[in-house]
């Protein structure tokens, strides 16, 4: 059972701010672990409410945060002023987030496309200790044509701020319209992205998959099979990289992007919950 949501502010090192959104368990129930979930380029993470009330109703705590330059949180919108500043956050979050648990709770991260990238990237790197990842259609290979491939590599160096349209479609998330419409109306949600963001998914994806042989952390990898926004060839590339005593990996091949809000979403959740029982 879950309490209604909470909402907050944390203040990073450089002073802006960074909205936290968490769902409680109700007072007395029996807390099985603390998940931070990392949502994906240009939402933010009330677009997971649905998720995380699941979650609650499995025991598990959810805090989420806007990223900067996303949802209410600081910064132009898809701007990004270091490289490591998605990381940055995300470790000092979990450190907040940390200093209130009880140590011997277990904490896992959840990340959904860019989401999934950066808390993949975190784990890559050893930056804090997590008892497992969970990572939803990763943006590992975010399927850059020749063409942005060149921007890419050119517009960080001339112009890292530059703020441009991230050319996501829409109608590509879901297959459930509905899901679509709320999107495109959503007042938080926006299309912009930055040349040094834009570059940070493009080298950090293949980075981390290169560090797939060495995993060591338990990680659930979902993606979508018919993904038309982020190539699902990036986690299948991981999967058959990974240690498979370490990650799991299901492919959800009919579905689109944003496999938590799918019609059919129920296989998705099902796969979640039988892997976090099996685990916590």
């Amino acid at each position: 059972m879950t309490t209604d949501t909470t909402l907050s502010t944390f203040v990073a090192a450089d002073g802006d701010n960074v909205a936290i959104q968490d769902w409680p368990l109700e007072q007395g129930s029996r807390l099985r672990g603390v998940v931070i979930l990392v949502h994906g380029l240009g939402e933010h993470a009330g677009r997971y409410d649905h998720v995380a009330r699941k979650l609650n109703d499995w025991g598990f705590a959810v805090r989420g945060y806007d990223q900067y330059g996303h949802g209410e949180s600081g910064g132009p919108r898809g701007g990004l002023p270091t490289d490591n500043r998605l990381l940055d956050d995300l470790a000092d979050v979990v450190d907040s987030t940390r200093a209130r648990m009880d140590p011997e709770t277990p904490l896992i991260l959840l990340g959904h496309s860019m989401g999934g990238l950066v808390v993949g990237r975190f784990v890559s790197l050893a930056m804090r200790p997590v008892e497992a990842l969970i990572m939803s259609s990763p943006a590992l290979d975010p399927g850059l044509s020749a063409v942005q491939k060149l921007l890419v590599s050119v517009l960080p160096k001339i112009a890292p701020n530059l703020r441009v349209g991230n050319g996501l479609d829409a109608s590509l998330i879901s297959h459930d319209p509905a899901v679509v419409a709320a999107y495109q109306s959503d007042r938080l949600v926006h299309d912009r992205i930055s040349g040094r963001l834009a570059r940070f998914i493009a080298q950090e994806g293949a980075a981390t998959v290169a560090l797939a042989p060495r995993w060591k952390v338990p990680t659930l990898l979902i993606y979508a099979g018919s993904d038309k926004l982020v190539n699902p060839a990036g986690s299948r590339a991981f999967a058959a990289a990974a240690p498979k005593e370490v990650v799991n990996a299901h492919c959800f091949e009919s579905l689109y992007h944003e496999i938590f809000n799918e019609l059919n979403a129920e296989p998705v959740f099902a796969e979640l919950k039988r892997w976090l029982d099996a685990r916590f």
